[in-house]
């Protein structure tokens, strides 16, 4: 017991995926786990889009998919701080003008019901790290069912309206963070209401992206 009692306060961390301990104190995945992690390159957004940026350094396959799921519904939330390090190490590739972040707001209902609200939890390590501060005044006013299982036109009449800013925003580059992109609607419906209450420029990041 005394010497398991050391080595949790020699090394504390174990890693998310193998249950390894981490050889670097602070990280929560270790050499091996992220080695094996199913990386994808995030190429420029077409000239259509609405953001400046569009990154998803993760493809939503195993492990990846099972610990996101694993985050939200199972209250895993372990998962959240080893993300957030997948995240952190992205913010290389995002503009250098972001003055803001924006998690992808629930509706309080959902979030009541959950205990917490995932894209939050990933995102301040990843305002930390940029310096921001994470608004919060940009709300889910409309509780909508999953857009998992519906098409890109469902998708879009079921975000219509969901979202909504209180007051005006005065920063210049917003980063909405989120945790799976599929099809981008629910990022695009938040990205213009963000930009209706004042944002100028808006990027995205995300854990994984599907499809």
């Amino acid at each position: 017991m005394l010497l398991r009692a050391f080595d949790d306060a020699v090394m504390p961390l174990r890693c998310v995926f193998c249950g390894a301990r981490t050889r670097e104190p602070e990280k929560h995945v270790c050499a091996g786990c992220d080695a094996d992690l199913p990386r994808i390159q995030s190429p420029p957004p077409p000239a259509s889009s609405p953001f400046e940026a569009e990154i998803a350094p993760l493809a939503y396959e195993f492990p990846v998919d099972a610990a996101i799921k694993a985050l939200k519904f199972q209250r895993k939330l372990f998962y959240a701080p080893a993300f957030a390090e997948v995240l952190c190490e992205a913010c290389a590739l995002l503009p250098n003008n972001i003055d803001a972040v924006v998690p992808v707001p629930l509706h309080w209902r959902r979030r009541w019901f959950r205990g917490f609200n995932q894209a939050h939890e990933i995102a301040k390590p990843v305002a930390k790290k940029l310096g921001v501060p994470i608004l919060g005044n940009v709300r889910r006013k409309r509780s909508t069912p999953f857009q998992s299982g519906l098409s890109a036109r469902e998708r879009t009449k079921n975000l219509r309206s969901a979202f909504a800013v209180r007051g005006e925003l005065s920063c210049e580059h917003v980063l909405i963070v989120d945790d799976v992109m599929t099809t981008g609607t629910t990022v695009r419906q938040l990205a213009r209401v963000v930009k209706k209450a004042g944002a100028n420029k808006v990027s995205v990041l995300a854990i994984a992206r599907s499809g």
